[in-house]
């Protein structure tokens, strides 16, 4: 089968386009934002399953705080899977073409998540369970990192001059919409359910509804890229697949520096949504239905941040504001602890301060990556450099917050995310422009 072969849902979505209509910045985001948040909501859902569930279900035979680390190392493998993924899915993007990629990609994804609802205990098969829970997330990685479709770095091609900045914080919008979301939905099944039946099947409705999630964005996904606009911006070499190794060998240290850029802002990211849900449903007597509230209050502040973080990029500059922030999120990392230590009311003004940054910062991040790349291989670095960032700054940041922070108290979590602060200051330092290259 060659490069230009479909699928029939790819046939289908082009159906809705025989005739030669341009393609909209308008279009490309609905399909972009229905796309990023079935991702982030498959992410989410996973995420408060390993604080509320699976230290609970998988890791019975150990204490709460051990198991939840252990729920957190397997949370890790999906990153580690991701640019797996992406240099698989790239050979079938390129012999089979995109809808094949996408498809099979999502498909992939839908399932991994849907089986994780018929995931048995630790009392019912032993370490079988852990296997089948580590399977699992390996499959959303993979699965993650061919979902990969081009139209963030499409969108910011498209977008007007001098709302690049606007139009690239577009994609980003999914993270806390996904949030909202995944958290209302645990909410209201916390607390409608008793512990014992929440454990026994009701954390296992979000599951379901994530597969059912992803059709829907699959062919919203769909429908865009079997546009023949779309298919041009390929022909232009604008979004063109290219080898893993052959991106790594020309545009190597774009990818270095395009991994650390994004680092503060992926570590942030966790250490607002993941991390403190387990340190307050470990260390304190507060409910976890109500800190999730909390989060939804958090995501809510962090949703408009990222849309102000389009405004101030096309007014001051992406790189100003990315190196602002950078500098913030240092200086939150600093007092951090003690909010989070602080009661109630700390944990408010930790999440909203939290989210506030992160939305500004993390608003950006998506054009910062794309940008540093020429267009032959805008594409697959794009994805590449994504997933890097996510393993490096992201990936093993709960478990490693966690840890520290059980071991020798919380500001050793405010020195790792001051780390990862640091280390993006100094690649954004290093960085001379972060508009898109010709």
């Amino acid at each position: 089968m060659t490069s230009t072969a479909s699928t029939i849902a790819e046939k289908d979505a082009r159906a809705h386009h025989d005739a030669p209509v341009p393609l909209e910045p308008s279009e490309i985001s609905i399909g972009v934002v229905i796309g990023r948040t079935s991702e982030f909501f498959d992410f989410f859902v996973y995420a408060i399953a390993s604080v509320l569930v699976f230290p609970d279900l998988i890791f019975s035979f150990t204490d709460p705080l051990r198991g939840t680390l252990y729920s957190f190392a397997i949370f890790a493998l999906a990153f580690i899977a991701r640019p797996v993924g992406t240099a698989v899915f790239t050979l079938i993007d390129k012999n089979y073409g995109r809808g094949a990629k996408l498809t099979s990609a999502l498909f992939l994804l839908g399932a991994s998540t849907a089986m994780l609802a018929f995931l048995p205990s630790y009392e019912q098969v032993g370490a079988y369970a852990i296997l089948f829970l580590a399977i699992l997330r390996i499959g959303q990685g993979m699965a993650l990192g061919g979902a990969w479709d081009g139209l963030a770095s499409l969108l910011a091609m498209n977008a007007p001059k001098g709302r690049q900045g606007w139009y690239a914080m577009i994609p980003q919008l999914g993270a806390p919409l996904g949030l909202i979301v995944a958290s209302g939905l645990f909410v209201f099944l916390v607390t409608s359910l008793s512990a014992r039946d929440f454990l026994d099947f009701g954390w296992r409705y979000p599951f379901f509804v994530a597969f059912a999630i992803n059709v829907v964005a699959l062919f919203a996904r769909l429908r865009i890229i079997a546009t023949p606009e779309y298919e041009k911006q390929f022909d232009n070499l604008e979004l063109t697949p290219v080898r893993a190794s052959e991106t790594i060998k020309a545009e190597g240290r774009h990818l270095l520096l395009g991994a650390f850029t994004p680092l503060a802002s992926f570590a942030l990211f966790h250490m607002v949504t993941v991390y403190p849900l387990s340190w307050v449903f470990l260390f304190t007597d507060e409910s976890p239905a109500g800190f999730l509230v909390i989060e939804i209050v958090g995501a809510v502040i962090g949703l408009l941040a990222v849309m102000m973080s389009g405004i101030v990029a096309d007014r001051i500059g992406r790189l100003r504001l990315l190196s602002m922030c950078s500098v913030a999120i240092g200086i939150f990392a600093l007092f951090a602890p003690l909010l989070l230590n602080g009661g109630a009311v700390g944990e408010v003004i930790y999440m909203v301060v939290g989210f506030a940054i992160l939305g500004l910062s993390f608003g950006q991040c998506s054009g910062a990556v794309a940008a540093r790349f020429s267009k032959r291989y805008r594409y697959t670095g794009s994805a590449l450099t994504s997933d890097i960032a996510w393993l490096i700054g992201a990936g093993f940041a709960p478990v490693v917050a966690l840890l520290l922070s059980s071991t020798f108290g919380l500001w050793s979590g405010g020195a790792y995310l001051l780390s990862g602060a640091i280390c993006t200051y100094i690649a954004l330092r290093m960085t001379k422009q972060l508009d898109f290259q010709s």
